[in-house]
């Protein structure tokens, strides 16, 4: 198994050039699938865990969270991208304190968003930047990747410039990796890519759309696909237990051979 350290140096040296791929397990079992299919690296998804207990996305507490983290790390040798929401804190030196708090559980690297944790909203820019920098100032210490990410984007999908701006700021902050969810059109996101370079942007992939060959040539270096794969686990679940409610087990038809499953988990 790859030391914590081992795991952070690789996954910064993914960030230097190319695109790659980050899958968003939701569990132990999905992170370790993952990692049989050849993945280089994972990033939890705040909504798939969330689902994974019965709550909906921002429902679990900071001490939940640390445990999944702890979890997916310990089970296997890539490194994992948190996704810390807004550090579940709204006051600098305390987002710091709770990053560092994920810095412990074994992540590679840590994003943190722009979403007002005491009352709807995003912070505004001055604040933001401020709690960038402290989380900063802890994931620099441990050669962890700080993912500075803006939601403007998805509450106001036409903002692109304000959401540039913003990670442009982050970017001038330090920030090692951009992030702007909800950003769609390609020349919205070579515009993006433009503006915070030489740092790197991840591109949430959500559905169906541009494919990986066409964002790598955008100049994207990463992808992820949020709470998508936990989607549509969940999503097959659901029409399969509906056919059963109706009277009909046709819908398990497409499950996965157990067989299989077995044997890759069996690996670990």
């Amino acid at each position: 198994m790859a030391d914590v350290e081992q795991k952070r140096a690789g996954f910064r040296a993914l960030h230097g050039q190319g695109c790659f791929v980050l899958p968003n397990p939701w569990d132990v079992g999905s992170a370790r699938l993952f990692q049989h299919l050849g993945f280089e690296a994972l990033a939890s998804t705040s909504s798939g865990f969330a689902w994974t207990i019965g709550r909906p996305d921002y429902g679990p507490s900071r001490d939940e969270t640390l445990a999944h983290l702890s979890a997916l790390c310990a089970a296997v040798e890539l490194p994992v991208n948190a996704d810390y929401q807004s550090g579940f804190a709204a006051e600098p030196e305390d987002v710091a304190a709770n990053v560092a708090l994920a810095i412990d559980a074994g992540v590679a690297g840590v994003s943190i968003e722009d979403t007002r944790v005491e009352s709807p909203g995003l912070y505004d820019l001055p604040f933001a930047v401020e709690r960038i920098r402290a989380a900063l100032a802890v994931t620099r210490r441990h050669g962890a990747v700080l993912v500075a990410r803006t939601e403007i984007l998805l509450h106001h999908p036409e903002q692109v410039t304000a959401a540039i701006d913003k990670l442009v700021a982050f970017a001038d902050a330090g920030a090692d990796c951009l992030y702007a969810p909800g950003v769609a059109a390609k020349a919205d996101i070579a515009a993006m890519v433009r503006a915070v370079a030489p740092k790197p942007l991840n591109v949430l992939m959500s559905g169906p759309g541009l494919e990986l060959a066409e964002l790598a040539a955008l100049g994207v270096r990463r992808v992820s696909v949020g709470g998508a794969l936990a989607r549509v686990a969940w999503q097959s679940a659901l029409a399969a237990a509906g056919q059963i409610r109706a009277g009909s087990f046709a819908g398990l038809a497409g499950a996965a051979p157990g067989r299989l499953l077995n044997e890759v988990f069996s690996r670990f």
